[in-house]
Order: structure tokens, then C-alpha cells, then sequence
């Protein structure tokens, strides 16, 4: 199986190398070498689908061409980056390198055999110039808020290293970067967190949506339709021609208001903060591995347990803030408010609308296990045609609402990889940790939307774009070849249910219904400094009659653990 596996690799790779009109890689594995770092690097996979096959392979090469080795000129040191957009956009760092996929990033890159490439990647943004860099003021710099390159959009790349350790343990680099964490997390706090004593919202996290990387959405739209003063042009008949994509932020620059008041709105786009369940779950997400890192830290010396008992401290009150603030009973669902401490516009304004960005918290864990039940109905909406399931794929608002359009290039109701890889970890950590009983009509749901996105990527020559119409879509729309999402990470994790641990075990708990395929292989994958390889077969010998099943788990080429249940949970301990 992994000779197959491997085949299938070097044959794809040879088509998609084939392929001339994908823009050149940004760093230094294209045609002439990408295959022999794949075949070093990368868990091989094969199954008994062969368009989950080969957009797996498909979007390690897309990942092999984001890899770029960079020469920083400030910090006179060398990084490797990843890159989601090909070229150096005037968003970006001066690297190229841009923090609203990051967290996306880490969770795919973690697994490639050779971890220098992730750890320089943090390195990059929690220590290096990225982190004491101004981002560069410029056209598309719609904010007044100076902040580090390593702040320009939200994100989760504390809890992205998190993650990163579980798969590769490195405790002299994670003693060493520690402060470093710390420090990213305190620029969060210092410039993100809403400052007004007796807010609802105060205390709590908030962005600009377009800073969230989720231009245009539709609890921006409902906050606007809401103020006055300086955004009293935004109404229900108006609003679609002045927040509904980049062409219409031109004519809100050009309104009264902005001529009245001109720093509430930056080139036509309004200085109106949210408090989002995402940046809000991405928070906690950080604080969470802050503890987590910090616990583990020096053999958990006093001063570690210190700092250890300060972030979990500080994940438990911001949970508790997103449980009463964010929470709403009638709508079953995470919403989003207004700041309360906005300068200009409604504060703590509550957006009565479903958005995907509300499945986030379970993509961190954030809700609390033993008072789990009363949220466990806002995953009724991700399966339902009134929500978020589309004949495509899936939707990033809910479906009924009167101002849902997935035409517009805006995040109310247009489908997004960036949120299919939220929600889909979201909902498979749901699955695993919150519902009591996991059925087989779960699973096939998060299995119809894994291959619709597969899908989604054309399966005769495949392609990862920004954006596509869950309605009727039939590809990916936007820049080819883009990083700005994730997918092995989805089959390895969520999917198969391979789940890394600091401790030396893994878990396997596929979520993959029994009856879907009749094989897969994942291998070739390290873990802890060990090679682990995983096959499920259900005919082991076409020769023989009756249900053979089995599901087998090597360390290291020796066999650990077989099992007649594919959807059965496995603990397997690396010192056996």
C-alpha cells in the first residue's frame, strides 16, 4: 500500500507539474524537485476515492510552492515562510508571508517529516522582524490602527504551535520561544481588546471584519444598518451599494458622511469594530496553548506553573464572556456584536444573524464539556437547507436570511475554503468530544462536505481558489494555487482521525463512515521521532468469503494494534 501510495504520488505530481498556466512557486522546490521533497516530506495517502487521492497529492505540490527561504534584511537571518498569495502583495509582510491563513498553515505543515520549515515559520513571525515591524501603510491599508506585520490580520498561531509540538516535540525550542509566544499574545491584548468599563462587550476581542479575513459580512451590515452619526447612510435600501464588495466602498468614500467624518472610514471602508465569535475563539485558542505550553515548561517548575495558572485563568474568563455575551438562547447560536467602545457607530449592538464564523469555539475547544447540551443545537443548522448546506458545498451564512447572497465577493452566504477548514475541525471535534453518541448520519455529514469541497478542486485538473457558489459552483473562483486554507490536515485529523498528543501516544478515532470505502492507507508519516503507518482494508483476501474488516496500525514496521471497528476510538502508546 505505501509503494502504491508513493506511485500515486510521483504520478500526479508529474500532471500537475504539467500544468501551464499555474502561477511559478515562490521558494525553491518547482518542477525540477518538488517530487523528491514530497516523497521525503509528506504522509503518503490512497484510497478507494480517487478524487480525495489526488487533491490530497494536489495540495501538498500547491504547498511545496508556498515554501519560500527568506533572506530578511532587517534581521540579517534567514527564514523560511509560507506564503498564501504568489509574489509579495502590499498586504503582506515584507516576506510575502501573510498572518490571516497562518493558522490554516501550521495546521497542514505540521505535518511534513522535516520540521524546520514550520519552526522557522514561527520563528519568522513571534521573534523575528515580522514581530517589531510596522505593517507599511498603503493602499490597501484600510485601518487606523498601526500594528506589527505579525498583527495585521487576526489569527491563531500560538495555538498553531501548539499543535505543531503535539506532532513534533522540540522542548529546547519551545522553552526558547515561550517568551515569544507570550509577548505575540500581549500585542492581542494591548491593541484588540475593547476598553470601555460597563460595556457588555468590554474585556472581549474585536476586529474589523476585513482584518478577520472576512471582508463585507453580514453582521458588519446589520451593525451599520443600526448606527447613526457618522454611518447613518447605511440602511436597508442602501447598503448593498456601499458594503458589498470592493467596488462599493468607492461610493461610501465619496458620501456626506465620510466628508463629515472623515476617520470613520478608511478609502470608503468604515472603522467599525466587531466582537466576532472567531477572533473571540481564536483568542482563546492562544491563551489555552499558553497554559498548555506553560504547564509543560521546565518540568513544570513554580514560575512555570505560574504563568501556567494565569493563561488558564484567563481562557476560562474569556470563555465564560463568550458563553454569556456571544450566546444567544433564542437563536441557538454564536452572534456577533458591535464593539462597545467604537468611536463611531452602534456599541455592543448584537447582529441577529447566523454566520459560520459561529461553529469557531468548538474548533478550540472553548465550549466546557460538562455544560455542553444547550449548545449542541447550532450544529443542527450545518445540515439543514435553511442553514448552511448548499447543493456545492457549504454556505457562510444561513440561507433564510433576507440579506443572504453568495453572487457578491463578500462572506454572507459565498462559500469560503478558509471556513470550510474552520467548520469542518469544528464540527469533527464536536463529534468526538461533545456528542454522546456519534452516529452514522454524522459522519456521512461531514463526509458529503469533505467531498464536495474535494469536488470543488476539478478533478481534471485540479485547482485551490479563494472562493466558490455553494449554490451551483462547479469550481474554485479567484487566484490559483492558493494558501489560504486547509485539506490534509483535514484528512489526517478530522477524517481519519489521527489526534497528536505532547504525551507519547496517539489516538485514531476515524470518523470516516464504514461503508464509504472499501480501503485507505495513511503512512509514511512521522510522529514523535516514530514512522507510523495506518491501513484499513475491508477484503484482505478476495479469496475468501465474509467480512473481513480490519484495521491495522504499525510503529516503527512493527504491528501495534489491529482492530475489527473502523469507527472505533484507539490509544496507542508509543513505548510499546
Amino acid at each position: 500500500m505505501k509503494s502504491l501510495a508513493e506511485q500515486r504520488l510521483a504520478s500526479h505530481v508529474e500532471e500537475f507539474n504539467s500544468y501551464d498556466d499555474r502561477p511559478p512557486s515562490d521558494g525553491p522546490f518547482d518542477g525540477s524537485n518538488n517530487l523528491g521533497f514530497l516523497r521525503a516530506n509528506i504522509p503518503f495517502f490512497i484510497s478507494s476515492n480517487d478524487t480525495i487521492d489526488k487533491i490530497y497529492n494536489y495540495r501538498w505540490w500547491m504547498i511545496s510552492k508556498h515554501l519560500k527561504h527568506y533572506n530578511d534584511p532587517l534581521d540579517k537571518k534567514s527564514y523560511w515562510v509560507v506564503t498564501e498569495f504568489f509574489g509579495v502583495k502590499p498586504w503582506a509582510s515584507l516576506s510575502g508571508a501573510i498572518t490571516c491563513p497562518a493558522g490554516h498553515q501550521f495546521y497542514d505543515v505540521r505535518w511534513l517529516r522535516d520540521s524546520q520549515y514550520l519552526r522557522s515559520y514561527a520563528d519568522y513571525f513571534m521573534r523575528g522582524s515580522a514581530s517589531r515591524l510596522q505593517q507599511r501603510e498603503n493602499e490597501n491599508f484600510l485601518t487606523y490602527m498601526s500594528r506589527p506585520e505579525s498583527h495585521h490580520f487576526s489569527s491563531w498561531m500560538i495555538d498553531g504551535v501548539d499543535a505543531f509540538l503535539r506532532v513534533h516535540p522540540d522542548e529546547a525550542w519551545r522553552e526558547d520561544i515561550l517568551p515569544y509566544l507570550e509577548q505575540h499574545q500581549q500585542v492581542w491584548d494591548s491593541l484588540f481588546t475593547v476598553k470601555r468599563t460597563g460595556a457588555k462587550t468590554d474585556g472581549m476581542y474585536k476586529i474589523l471584519d476585513l482584518y478577520d479575513g472576512m471582508e463585507f459580512s453580514l453582521s458588519a451590515v446589520l451593525g451599520l444598518i443600526a448606527s447613526d452619526g457618522a454611518y447613518a447612510n447605511y440602511t436597508e435600501d442602501s447598503w448593498r451599494d456601499l458594503y458589498l464588495g470592493w467596488g462599493t466602498t468607492e461610493r461610501a468614500a465619496a458620501s456626506v458622511q465620510a466628508s463629515a467624518y472623515p476617520t470613520a472610514y478608511r478609502k470608503g471602508y468604515p472603522d467599525f469594530y466587531l466582537v466576532r465569535p472567531s477572533v473571540n475563539s481564536y483568542a482563546y485558542g492562544n491563551l489555552q496553548a499558553l497554559a498548555t505550553l506553560y504547564g509543560r515548561s521546565n518540568s513544570a517548575s513554580p514560575a512555570s506553573r505560574t504563568k501556567a495558572a494565569l493563561y488558564q485563568k484567563r481562557a476560562d474568563e474569556l470563555r465564560n464572556k463568550v458563553l454569556g455575551v456571544l450566546w444567544n438562547n433564542d437563536d441557538v447560536f454564536f452572534n456577533t456584536y458591535s464593539a462597545g467602545d467604537n468611536e463611531f457607530g452602534v456599541r455592543d449592538y448584537e447582529a441577529r444573524v447566523r454566520e459560520s464564523v459561529g461553529y469557531t469555539p468548538w474548533y478550540f475547544g472553548l465550549i466546557p464539556r460538562d455544560g455542553r447540551r444547550p449548545y449542541a443545537s447550532a450544529w443542527d443548522m450545518f445540515g439543514s437547507k435553511d442553514g448552511f448546506y448548499n447543493h456545492k458545498g457549504m454556505t457562510t451564512a444561513e440561507r433564510l436570511h433576507p440579506y443572504y447572497n453568495e453572487q457578491a465577493y463578500a462572506w454572507n452566504g459565498r462559500g469560503w475554503p478558509f471556513q470550510n477548514s474552520v467548520v469542518y475541525k469544528a464540527y469533527a471535534n464536536y463529534l468526538r468530544d461533545y456528542k454522546e453518541q456519534v452516529t452514522h448520519a454524522d459522519r456521512s455529514l461531514l463526509y458529503d462536505y469533505i467531498e464536495k469541497l474535494a469536488v470543488m478542486h476539478d478533478f481534471a485538473e485540479p485547482n485551490i481558489g479563494e472562493w466558490y457558489i455553494p449554490s451551483d459552483g462547479e469550481r474554485f473562483g479567484g487566484e490559483k494555487d492558493y494558501f489560504h486554507s486547509t485539506f490534509p490536515d483535514i484528512i489526517i485529523q478530522d477524517l481519519l482521525g489521527f489526534i497528536p498528543s505532547h504525551d507519547d501516544i496517539f489516538i485514531l478515532d476515524p470518523l470516516l463512515p464504514d461503508d464509504t470505502w472499501e480501503y485507505f492507507y495513511l503512512g509514511n508519516l512521522r510522529y514523535h521521532g516514530h514512522d507510523i503507518d495506518i491501513i484499513w482494508k475491508r477484503d484482505w483476501d478476495v479469496g475468501r468469503d465474509g467480512n473481513q474488516s480490519r484495521l491495522c496500525i504499525w510503529v516503527d514496521g512493527k504491528l501495534v494494534s489491529v482492530s475489527t471497528e473502523l469507527n472505533r476510538r484507539l490509544v496507542i502508546s508509543l513505548g510499546r
